[in-house]
């Protein structure tokens, strides 16, 4: 296999001494990041293209250097994890067409006119261009991993049913968001649920502080399922991106009724004109525009008064700073030391359990009950991986209960900085179950 050429642009590599990894296979940055952009999101997919893609790539392999092996095999490896997605979208779709999870689809009475009639790999090779944003658009409006991925599935679904409708290539990704947005609709009119306020746990100290909101649905959005940044997308868009998936915007954005949030997200999120976003919910711009009037104040009324206050930026090197001390100090059963990292009016969630906490004392008198070796509640001993949730800088928690010799998957922390003019100090955690492990990247046991 030649070795000496750029795997992008096919120009020849600088000296090899000293570059490893895909360092050693891309001339440039930019060559890196194009491949990277090409194997996670490509456009022009077709399921022939990408069969022959992993046999080209298949064909490079070879067991020397070891460097480009393992650069080569994990590109081969997402290409296949593409097409396995491509085939099971097909086959869940045309296999068991007649189990929707939403017998009254809206979509299936909206669609246009028969036009262009997809095959079936055809169809998922679609679908899988488009399966991020999709998700993404669906997590949006209902706040659960869960439940994006169940919508997901539900839309690609009622597109293959309807797929005599699609008018054309061009019009693919709007096709898809009416399509997933009304199947969301759907689902928020069935479960018919708002946030309530978080109670008094009896023989609990929760602080001081007013009982935040509870969201028992709430869950977080691994990062590296986001959709990529285009290259013609301007940093201020991506930021837009990045803060729509906050879970302070989140958690306020589920207050909405249905229709204003679907409006709001479409609208303010997408980026959608008035009249798409009419097109997408079959409705008037006029109707359009009065749910915006009612939904962009009442989502401020949910929001913190200062925007820095819970606006999420590129995280910086003093933040993960903190994080590594964070986990740092956990490991160790540092008490102190995790105190020395909070804000004294710091808030603790768990959801979907009913446990929270406002104020430091409050926050580090629950934890020491379970991380004190000499309390009779002695959890165990504790590990951290880092990680990144909802664009924002996270931390999986691993026990390692007295007796035995494994690290279990035990809780996911998303955490809010603030700066409290002598540095970053974390403001905001909200702890998550481990179940969403495996979406991250990450381990259930150490």
């Amino acid at each position: 296999m030649a070795t000496d050429v750029c795997a992008v642009c096919g120009k020849p590599l600088a000296a090899r001494a000293g570059r490893t990894g895909r360092g050693s296979v891309y001339c440039s940055a930019a060559c890196r990041q194009k491949a990277y952009r090409e194997r996670r999101q490509p456009r022009g997919l077709t399921v022939q293209g990408l069969i022959d893609d992993i046999g080209r790539r298949a064909g490079q392999l070879a067991p020397e250097p070891a460097d480009v092996l393992y650069a080569t095999v994990g590109e081969l490896s997402e290409s296949v994890a593409r097409l396995r997605r491509v085939a099971r979208t097909v086959r869940d779709t045309t296999q068991d067409a007649g189990d929707s999870v939403t017998a009254d689809a809206v979509t299936q009475r909206t669609e246009a006119a028969p036009g262009t009639h997809l095959t079936e790999t055809e169809f998922g090779a679609l679908t899988e261009q488009y399966r991020r944003e999709i998700q993404v658009h669906c997590y949006r409006m209902t706040g659960s991993y869960d439940e994006a991925e169940d919508l997901v599935q539900e839309t690609f679904l009622r597109a293959w049913r309807a797929r005599d409708g699609f008018q054309g290539r061009a019009s693919a990704r709007t096709w898809l968001y009416r399509i997933a947005t009304n199947t969301t609709l759907d689902l928020l009119r069935r479960t018919a649920r708002r946030p309530q306020r978080y109670e008094p746990v009896p023989g609990m100290h929760h602080g001081e502080g007013e009982p935040p909101a509870r969201i028992t649905w709430l869950q977080p959005y691994p990062d590296d399922e986001m959709p990529l940044t285009e290259e013609h997308e301007q940093p201020e868009s991506a930021a837009v991106s990045r803060e729509t998936l906050e879970l302070v915007l989140l958690a306020a954005i589920q207050h909405l009724p249905p229709r204003q949030r679907a409006a709001l997200v479409l609208r303010d999120a997408l980026g959608l004109t008035a009249a798409e976003t009419a097109e997408a919910l079959e409705t008037s711009v006029a109707s359009v525009n009065s749910a915006l009037q009612r939904a962009r104040p009442a989502l401020r009324a949910h929001l913190p008064r200062d925007r820095s206050d819970w606006r999420t930026t590129v995280p910086t090197e003093d933040q993960q700073a903190v994080l590594d001390r964070y986990m740092a100090a956990v490991g160790r059963l540092d008490f102190e030391a995790m105190a020395a990292l909070l804000t004294e009016d710091v808030t603790l969630t768990m959801p979907p359990n009913p446990f929270w906490f406002v104020g430091r004392d409050a926050v580090i008198d629950f934890v020491r009950v379970s991380l004190d070796p000499a309390s009779p509640m002695f959890f165990g001993h504790w590990r951290s991986l880092p990680t990144r949730a909802n664009g924002q800088l996270a931390t999986a928690h691993y026990v390692r209960r007295p007796g035995t010799g494994v690290h279990r998957a035990q809780v996911l922390d998303v955490l809010r900085f603030a700066d409290q003019g002598q540095g970053d100090r974390i403001a905001e955690i909200t702890s998550f179950e481990p179940h969403l492990f495996p979406a991250f990247g990450l381990p259930l046991r150490l």
